[in-house]
């Protein structure tokens, strides 16, 4: 009842439905795209100098969304000097991509195999092995000294990989420092890999938490950070950094897994807060290292669009596309992706296999209904400089569907739809009226349970 009345006062004026002559001015506002492959000109355009560009997805298993995004990085890259790319994955498992990519004698399936627990498919997929593939390509080609692009991980889930990477780079430059690192984490070892037990544990007060050990090891870390950074040159300046991030990883991610038990808000902040640090922390390394850092940052339309215009910001939660605005203001450009209907690869419930799924009609008071009604296949709506007549009804709250790693059609409205207002929420929308569900690469039949990815 609560949540009804807060919802009522900002979510007054729920759109309902849309005149002729308002589907008409969207239409003639639309940029259709004969194919996904091209088109995005007008996009690229629009983006400008933007220093950040927040590529989103309605769900994480279509492959519309995945090579959209594939293209328009490409061409950010070329065009307009991007050198990294941060995606919703965690840190370690990402960084096995980023040393591929940047010449790593391994191959782009070898990299992405590295992504063995649940959702194997949002990273381990055909879509992402062209990316990687064509990412190597164009790195391989630079000529010496040239900035190369990287792959970075931005999320915490990966608690334990990242003890065993901070444990790895102490091992082999002070085997005494990962001693005292090994004796803190040491903490963890009462619930095995298993950090959901470790945040249950806490928060019933069955544990005492690690909160002090994983503090103190970061500590420890940045001070050696400090101190070494004067005589590190390269390739260590690099260790030093992805080591620090480890360990800063592995302290949110102790406080997030406590954080789920107490509150979804609270979690969901510490997470996306996480990401955007994570950003932050990146650019600025980047920065100390060649030209200023231009970065595309792939995630859920969840995570990159501007919380304050939905009904999830209105209940408490904030999020990456948020902080990024409130950071770093003109220079981030926001895009929204959407789909009426087709296939998607997600799991029935959490930690099971992907499997492809029919994805039902959007319900009629939504926005991916209301640009089915528009009738263009595919289009690309930019948001900043549309007409009042399309302003007007896309600032009116209306449901906005988002399909994660989890799909569920028979309570699809109250799992997967929330209220939100699109012309506040992003910058651009790219919407693809029939989607197909994206191709793992792999069966994901001997994938192991969930514990630290997600």
């Amino acid at each position: 009842m609560r949540m009804a009345k807060r919802l009522a006062r900002s979510f007054r004026a729920i759109g309902g439905a849309v005149s002729a002559e308002a589907l008409e001015a969207i239409r003639a506002a639309a940029y259709p795209l004969p194919d996904i492959a091209v088109g995005y000109n007008p996009l690229l355009e629009a983006i400008g100098d933007a220093r950040f560009v927040l590529l989103g997805e309605a769900t994480h298993g279509t492959h519309e969304f995945y090579r959209a995004r594939a293209i328009i990085t490409e061409r950010l890259i070329r065009e307009k000097g991007f050198t990294a790319v941060a995606i919703e994955a965690d840190w370690p498992y990402a960084h096995t991509i980023n040393r591929y990519v940047r010449g790593g004698a391994t191959t782009g399936r070898e990299a992405l195999s590295v992504f063995r627990r649940f959702p194997v498919w949002m990273w381990r997929n055909t879509d992402m092995l062209r990316f990687v593939e064509v990412l190597r390509s164009y790195n391989d080609a630079l000529p010496p000294g040239a900035t190369r692009v990287g792959i970075y991980g931005l999320d915490l889930y990966s608690l334990h990989a990242s003890i065993e990477a901070i444990l790895d780079y102490l091992q082999e430059t002070d085997p005494e420092e990962a001693r005292q690192a090994r004796e803190r984490y040491s903490c963890f070892e009462h619930f095995g890999l298993d950090p959901h037990a470790y945040g249950y544990d806490v928060q019933h007060g069955y544990r005492k938490p690690c909160r002090d050990e994983v503090i103190d090891q970061l500590r420890a870390l940045q001070r050696r950070s400090h101190e070494s950074l004067e005589q590190a040159h390269g390739g260590a300046v690099d260790d030093l950094f992805y080591a620090a991030q480890n360990a800063r990883l592995v302290q949110n991610a102790e406080a997030y897994y406590r954080a789920m038990y107490g509150g979804r808000a609270s979690a969901w902040n510490l997470r996306d807060t996480h990401m955007a640090d994570t950003l932050d922390a990146l650019v600025t390394h980047l920065d100390q290292q060649g030209p200023q850092a231009k970065v595309v940052i792939w995630a859920h339309n969840t995570h990159l669009g501007d919380a304050r215009a939905t009904q999830l910001g209105e209940e408490g939660e904030l999020n990456v596309g948020q902080l990024v605005r409130e950071r770093h203001g003109n220079e981030a450009f926001l895009v929204g992706f959407s789909t009426y209907t087709g296939t998607v690869t997600a799991a029935s419930r959490w930690g099971s296999p992907g499997h492809e799924q029919q994805v039902l009609p959007a319900l009629r008071s939504s926005y991916e209904a209301l640009f089915h009604d528009v009738g263009i296949a595919r289009f690309l709506l930019l948001l900043n400089d549309a007409p009042a007549s399309v302003l007007e009804v896309l600032r009116k709250p209306r449901l906005e569907r988002a399909i994660g790693v989890v799909y569920r059609p028979r309570t699809e409205r109250t799992s997967h739809y929330f209220y939100a207002r699109l012309a506040e929420q992003f910058d651009a929308i790219l919407h693809f009226d029939e989607t197909r569900a994206v191709e793992p690469l792999a069966s994901e039949a001997d994938a192991a349970a969930p514990d630290d990815a997600g």
